[in-house]
This record gives C-alpha cells, structure tokens and sequence, in this order.
C-alpha cells in the first residue's frame, strides 16, 4: 500500500497521500467536534510533503480556525477534509472518513477524551488521553 487516496462528498476535492502514515486517532475535542457536526473525528496524520491536494478550480477552501491552525474542505458540497497547524508543524491531517477502504494503520486512540460528548459510548479499549495530558499541551492553544 504505497499511495492512499480519497475525495470529498461530490467529488470536486481529492488527494493522494504516499504511505506510510504517521498516526490514526479519535479526536473528541470540542473544535473537531464543531467542525464536522460529529461526536469525534478520525484523524490519519501524514507528512504534509507527502499528501499531493487535487482540486477542481476553486473547490478548495481554507479556513483559519484558529492563530495556529486552518482546516481545509470542500468549498462545494462542505466536506471537511483537512487539518494543519503550527503545533504540528510539517503534518497534514486527513478525515479518515474520506478514505475508502483499509489504510495502513487502525485507530491508535483517542485524544481529548475529557472533552467527549455524553451521548456516546466509547468501549473499545483503545489508550485514551485528557486534554491535561503532556503529549496535548500545544493543543491547548488551537481555540484561541
């Protein structure tokens, strides 16, 4: 598996981004979970010089969600695709969800977990980390 790809919902946003992958986790941080309308969000993190954006004119759109961060989607049909930061300098963040099929790796854990939504379960044994944890700290900044 050498290349993984994936599009938005209408297709007008692609990508191909060169495995291996760097991490896959749950992020149930509130600005995750406000930027796709889900309970948490899937992340696949990839060098940023590995993943090539393919886009029909203008169908990209970069929002800066914060001083440190933006988050990319489909200026078209919305989907929310892509997350870049400061904290994470180098790193192209991808919504797992837009990647049909197997990828390289399966969910490590989950991140932000102090901050999950009340109206899920999650039991699945996976390592889960509080928004305190050091491996977080950085990421204390990304709302402000």
């Amino acid at each position: 598996m050498s290349e993984l790809a994936g599009q938005c919902l209408c297709g007008a946003l692609r990508f191909v981004a060169a495995a291996p992958s760097l991490f896959c986790g749950h992020c149930h941080c509130r600005f995750c979970r406000q930027a796709h309308g889900a309970a948490f969000v899937t992340w696949v993190g990839f060098p940023q010089a590995s993943v090539r954006i393919i886009a029909d004119a203008d169908a990209l759109h970069w929002y800066q969600s914060s001083k440190q961060s933006r988050r990319g989607s489909c200026a078209r049909c919305g989907t929310m695709m892509f997350f870049e930061s400061t904290i994470a300098p180098g790193e192209t963040h991808v919504a797992r969800a837009c990647i049909p099929g197997a990828i390289d790796r399966e969910p490590e854990g989950h991140t932000f977990f102090d901050q999950k939504v009340d109206w899920v379960t999650v039991n699945d044994g996976l390592p889960t980390l509080a928004s305190d944890h050091p491996r977080l700290a950085g990421f204390k900044e990304v709302g402000r």
